[in-house]
């Protein structure tokens, strides 16, 4: 093992509890802008598609990016259902379910984190670069995460149009 290896290995705690504490603080009550729930949809949905795209020539691939959104879409529905929604003076607000939220997506960072690994435990070896879709765990917990954050959006955007009709029809 060479200094560069150690000093990654070493400086990764550091790294997920950073990543884990920002998200963490994105888990809180937060006012609800509908620019962000459109952006959060949209982005979310680009993401499974362009995966999609990626490996459509590959079924068995594509079915597992296909359960992972599909799960990742119950979640949501189930995580809309633990959200707590805040009709106020000061404006709209939501707080979404916290647990959920940061499971599925330390899910997803500790996908990324084992493909890195790997990418970089395999440098000098001869061997060829794997693609990220070549982890049979990848697409899954990439699913899960863009379904699960983009039926959220989706669900945000619901939520304040049935509020705008209501104020409308009033």
């Amino acid at each position: 093992m060479d200094i560069s290896t150690i000093a990654l290995l070493a400086l990764t705690p550091l790294l997920v509890w950073r990543i884990y504490s920002r998200l963490k603080a994105m888990m809180v009550r937060q006012r609800s802008i509908m620019q962000r729930h459109y952006t959060g949809a949209l982005a979310f949905t680009l993401i499974a598609v362009v995966a999609a795209g990626q490996v459509a020539s590959e079924l068995p691939l594509l079915a597992w990016l296909a359960v992972g959104v599909g799960g990742g879409i119950a979640y949501g529905v189930w995580g809309l259902k633990l959200t707590r929604f805040e009709t106020v003076s000061e404006g709209y607000f939501f707080t979404p379910n916290k647990r959920l939220g940061m499971a599925i997506a330390m899910l997803f960072v500790a996908a990324i984190l084992y493909v890195g690994f790997e990418i970089y435990a395999n440098q000098g070896s001869g061997q060829p670069t794997p693609r990220v879709t070549d982890y049979v765990f990848f697409l899954p917990s990439l699913g899960l995460m863009a379904g699960y954050f983009g039926t959220m959006s989706v669900g945000l955007l619901l939520w304040r149009r049935k509020l705008r009709k209501a104020v409308d029809a009033a």
